[in-house]
């Protein structure tokens, strides 16, 4: 520091100031001060000023599920927003959401000196009644079941299957059949809820759910039986993974998209636009919802004080040509 002090011809506090981002110096010494830096190849020691305003730049990621499309298009954008504000990330993966991983997550993230956590785990296990999350560190719970004890970010998941039973009625279908997520998923019970609650709302009859785990695979193999009934014209899918297995089950049997049979997803993955025929599906955004997430934790983490609030990002319907009125 003494070095970039004697180049710039300043004090070392005045070099002090310009590392800390103080705003009580001119802009031509900052600029000096800077130039300094660079001539002698000066690098702040992020350690040791963390040491000294107790702020280290680091955000904690706890989460499981890493293999979802969901959960790591979430984490892509927590991460994306969190580099964006001069933050780094720490990522902690726990098997299973019990309260002995997640308290071993945070330890762990102590032992990282993170400034804050973001936590990724939307199974049910992660109600208030079950983990008890940490007070003293900012804390944003992201796609779960509701708290009251740390902001929640969510997806609208209700208005994104409300959209999409109900632009399949509207094209004209008797009733809609679903393949739900997994049982554990708060995401996949609330999609459920809501198609359950259009469909009622419309006084249309409710079938029988069928239950997928996310992937093609499950798609395929509950579109089997969906196939070989004559009655089912229209299906929701609770993701765009399943929505593609159904899609290859329906062309295995000879039943025409959308011609015979309408398809809608949930997601909007990029191959969605690129599946044939290209699928009608709901759009997360994502983005909205890192961002969100990470700037509530950083105010939070600036102030010092905790704000308990719950953010809804709003999804919307992409139509494309796997949805058409019935036959």
């Amino acid at each position: 520091m003494a070095d970039v002090a004697r180049e710039a011809g300043v004090s070392g506090q005045t070099v002090s100031r310009v590392l800390n981002g103080r705003a009580n110096v001119d802009a031509t010494t900052r600029q000096r001060v800077l130039e300094a830096m660079r001539l002698v190849g000066y690098r702040p020691n992020s350690a040791a000023r963390a040491l000294r305003n107790g702020k280290f730049r680091s955000i904690g990621v706890i989460m499981s599920g890493l293999s979802t499309f969901g959960n790591s298009r979430t984490l892509d954008a927590v991460a994306s927003a969190a580099v964006a504000r001069g933050y780094s990330i720490t990522l902690m993966h726990v098997g299973q959401p019990t309260q002995g991983e997640v308290a071993g997550a945070f330890s762990k993230l102590n032992e990282h000196a993170v400034d804050g956590v973001v936590v990724l785990i939307e199974q049910y296990e992660l109600d208030q009644s079950e983990i008890e999350l940490p007070s003293r560190l900012p804390v944003v719970v992201i796609d779960s079941n509701p708290r009251t004890d740390h902001t929640m970010v969510n997806i609208d998941q209700a208005q994104g299957a409300v959209l999409a039973t109900s632009h399949l009625l509207e094209l004209g279908h008797e009733t809609v059949w679903h393949i739900a997520g997994p049982a554990h998923s708060y995401a996949a019970e609330r999609r459920e809820q809501a198609w359950r609650a259009t469909l009622r709302r419309h006084g249309r009859r409710i079938p029988p759910v069928v239950t997928g785990d996310w992937t093609a695979e499950s798609g395929h193999a509950q579109g089997g039986a969906l196939c070989r009934d004559p009655e089912v014209t229209a299906v929701f899918a609770a993701n765009d993974q399943m929505a593609l297995g159904l899609l290859r089950a329906l062309h295995e049997h000879g039943r025409a998209v959308p011609g015979e049979v309408s398809v809608v997803g949930y997601d909007d993955m990029a191959e969605a636009a690129h599946f044939w025929p290209p699928l009608t599906t709901v759009c997360q955004d994502f983005a909205a919802m890192g961002s969100r997430a990470v700037d509530t934790l950083v105010a939070e983490i600036g102030s010092g004080e905790r704000t308990v609030t719950s953010i809804i990002v709003p999804t919307s319907l992409a139509v494309r040509a796997s949805t058409a009125p019935p036959p």
